[in-house]
């Protein structure tokens, strides 16, 4: 073998090592891995609803795990849930993956947004490719970066206020029973492959705005980040910083995505924080940062957080298959009569 090829491959091996060490390789494993897995359920869906046409039989079977994108729909159920005890059957999938991901932040973190969000994903590697083509990513002034990040809570009071104090559960239960609510999977897959021009638009300037700006959807307009924010707070993961060990170069704090000041705390509480484990990976110092919890003494290593997320989310969607609380209730010959009438259901 030619020294040229075996240096090659010796600096390959390093940096898999290293990045394997600092557990960024893990944490991209999960990312495109669950990137992969909604793409996958999404055509799967989309040939499934296509197969209805002219009176089709569809070849495919419908992926319950699209119900990941029915976030409002998601929250009426949990009402629902918690008011009468009754999991609704249309779309249990949605309750069942909102609950997984609120359990992985009161005991994760916001590991939701880092790991698993498809749009959190895209939108890294959005601001990523930005700063690679510009040499750079650009910040709001601090008293806007401020103003921009309070509109993704009040969005999520505008939904908590609607889903949980406002709406009488007799109206909660006619929406969860109506046809609006069965077909809404099939409206929001129209929404992706039948975008008005406005959408387009919206969409668009979202695209440049996160290519400019860090994480701008995530960090200024995203309730459901917002959610699983609030209660992250509780968790006891969290990065935690040794002095002892710490040489004050700042650069944890330089490349963290939302601009938290890592180097100047023992403990990051902040909502903000993902747990992306960006300030861990980037620090030069051996043992200084480590996402762990309080209990114990030593840090753990790197690929343990993305493992133990992995692992309440197994928990919490195999608990929906064996409880019977993932496949919809509704039956082929209920999708044969709803979807021509999608369009119309709702106007």
């Amino acid at each position: 073998m030619r020294y040229k090829d075996m240096h090659m491959i010796a600096r390959l091996k390093q940096r898999f090592l290293s990045a394997s060490e600092r557990g960024t390789f893990f944490r991209a494993s999960v990312q495109w891995g669950f990137l992969l897995w909604c793409m996958i359920a999404g055509i799967r869906f989309g040939l499934f609803v296509s197969g209805f046409g002219d009176g089709g039989v569809p070849v495919f079977s419908r992926p319950p795990s699209v119900e990941g994108f029915l976030p409002i729909g998601a929250l009426l159920s949990l009402r629902h849930w918690v008011s009468t005890g009754v999991i609704h059957t249309f779309h249990p999938a949605a309750l069942v993956l909102l609950v997984t991901f609120l359990t992985m932040s009161l005991i994760g973190k916001k590991s939701f947004c880092s790991f698993i969000c498809p749009v959190g994903t895209i939108s890294e590697r959005l601001w990523r490719g930005g700063k690679s083509a510009l040499g750079r990513n650009w910040r709001p002034w601090p008293y806007l970066d401020i103003s921009l990040r309070g509109a993704k809570y009040l969005l999520l009071y505008f939904f908590i206020n609607i889903t949980f104090l406002k709406m009488p559960t007799r109206a909660l239960g006619g929406f969860l029973n109506s046809s609006y609510w069965a077909i809404a999977d099939v409206k929001m897959l129209f929404f992706f492959t039948r975008m008005s021009v406005l959408v387009i638009g919206v969409l668009a300037a979202l695209v440049f705005l996160s290519v400019i700006y860090k994480n701008f959807w995530c960090r200024y307009l995203c309730p459901y980040g917002a959610l699983v924010g609030v209660l992250s707070f509780a968790s006891p993961w969290k990065i935690r910083r040794r002095e002892e060990h710490c040489i004050e170069c700042g650069t944890c704090a330089r490349g963290c995505p939302f601009h938290l000041p890592v180097d100047r705390k023992l403990v990051v509480r902040s909502v903000e924080c993902t747990g992306c484990l960006t300030c861990v990976s980037n620090c030069p110092a051996d043992g200084a940062l480590a996402m762990t919890v309080p209990v114990l003494k030593r840090p753990l290593p790197p690929w343990v957080y993305p493992l133990f997320i992995l692992f309440v989310f197994s928990i919490g969607v195999g608990w929906g298959m064996a409880s019977g609380y993932w496949q919809t209730s509704l039956t082929i010959a209920d999708y044969r009569s709803l979807i021509p009438m999608a369009a119309s259901i709702g106007h």
